[in-house]
């Protein structure tokens, strides 16, 4: 796809208009983008009472299942799920069958299933307003739908994807890609801007609140800041201050001032985004983390995420270790320890509990401020890749490896 010349985008904010992307200085700007903008499965038992089994036998069989829905349309491991911005009552899921489906929360309803991908779905999220939404599989297929139409409006292809993002208020779609590079496409009309670095993936891509800037994390472990408008990274953090190891994960806080970061060197990074500079550094024993090599064989930090309410931080580590740390005295709070490996963290949006899933197939709600387990839902027969929680924290919608997709109702003694 060429891209078009002499564009440039301005972004709409709350209260003004955010100039953010100049496609080509040679000639003015076109409009602003934001104005555009239960079934059982009973075996034979083979034992030697005629093949009748105990009522407890039969009970065993049945897998325990908290959830409220299961959503069974993939043929293969679920990989991402998100929910839509403006409603919650949507969910996009994307999968090993090359597919993604989007579908109602409520009941399950297909609304739109989104074909014509060459391999795994691993990225699908829906735009700020909900009006679209974006599916982009390993090969590096980007696809954007329309939601009320239920028709593709735009499709461009990369190299590998590694992640995929919507601007948080306008019709910007950004990506990363295993040759380095970042992507950032005006959709529909795919006008295309590039931010070039070293040749090695960029592994995880966050666009801060503010809607200027991005933040890049590569495989050498470099992190970058870099200005949507200029094209330029006003931020550069690597050798001794940064990551030893690949860049797995990062998270902004609430205005968008700080970020953190995750590496398989086993430590998690506190970054200011005005300075650059690093201003924390953790790791799962709770001391100051220096990162090495070594631990990258032993103990990744698979997610990251600060608290909306209250000044903490998540740090979830492969060994099954949820650590919580005091964001003012960058001390431990509390270790949350799993049995398996976990996979992804979120916090709720106006509490202090703080959700994981793992490796086991189970999804977990902790209390940050005491480090208690609040609940625990099972359902799924393989490991939960990723989950979404809804803006009231009702609800959870989970994406697992047993090719299944499950809405669980949250319970809780405060409630």
């Amino acid at each position: 796809m060429d891209n078009n010349e002499g564009n440039e985008i301005q972004l709409h904010g709350d209260e003004e208009i955010l100039e953010v992307i100049d496609l080509n200085e040679s000639e003015p700007g076109p409009d602003d983008l934001a104005d555009d903008l239960e079934d059982v499965d009973f075996e034979d038992a083979g034992n030697d009472d005629g093949g009748w089994e105990t009522e407890d036998e039969m009970e065993a069989e049945v897998e325990h299942d908290d959830s409220e829905l299961t959503f069974s349309k993939h043929t293969g491991s679920v990989f991402c799920v998100s929910l839509d911005p403006a409603t919650n009552s949507m969910a996009v899921t994307g999968g090993e069958d090359d597919k993604a489906f989007v579908w109602r929360v409520s009941d399950g309803e297909v609304l739109l299933e989104c074909t014509g991908h060459k391999d795994s779905v691993t990225c699908a999220v829906f735009s700020h307003d909900s009006s679209m939404m974006a599916s982009g599989d390993m090969s590096g297929m980007i696809k954007v739908w329309n939601i009320q139409s239920k028709e593709e409006i735009w499709s461009f292809e990369v190299g590998d994807l590694e992640w995929l993002e919507w601007h948080p208020c306008a019709p910007v779609l950004l990506a990363g890609t295993d040759d380095g590079n970042m992507w950032m496409w005006k959709i529909p009309s795919g006008e295309c801007k590039t931010f070039q670095s070293s040749a090695c993936q960029a592994t995880s891509g966050k666009v801060l609140p503010d809607g200027k800037r991005a933040v890049v994390g590569y495989e050498d472990g470099t992190v970058r800041v870099w200005d949507l408008k200029q094209g330029n990274a006003v931020h550069v953090i690597k050798g001794q201050d940064g990551h030893q190891g690949a860049l797995t994960c990062l998270a902004c806080n609430k205005d968008g001032s700080l970020v953190l970061t995750g590496s398989v060197d086993g430590c998690a990074k506190l970054i200011n985004t005005a300075t650059g500079k690093v201003v924390g550094s953790f790791s799962a024993d709770g001391g100051k983390a220096k990162g090495s090599k070594d631990e990258a064989e032993t103990n990744s930090v698979e997610s990251v995420g600060f608290c909306n309410i209250l000044p903490l931080l998540a740090v979830a580590f492969l060994d099954g270790t949820l650590a919580i740390y005091d964001l003012s005295s960058q001390v431990l709070r509390n270790r949350c320890q799993h049995e398996a490996g976990i996979v992804h963290l979120q916090w709720e949006e106006s509490s202090s509990v703080v959700s994981t899933c793992c490796l086991d197939g189970a999804l977990r709600l902790w209390d940050a401020r005491t480090g208690n387990i609040v609940s625990e839902y099972r359902g799924h027969t393989a490991e939960i890749l990723d989950f979404a929680i809804n803006r009231e924290a009702s609800i959870v919608v989970t994406a697992s490896g047993d090719n299944l997709s499950k809405v669980f109702c949250l319970q809780r003694p405060d409630r």
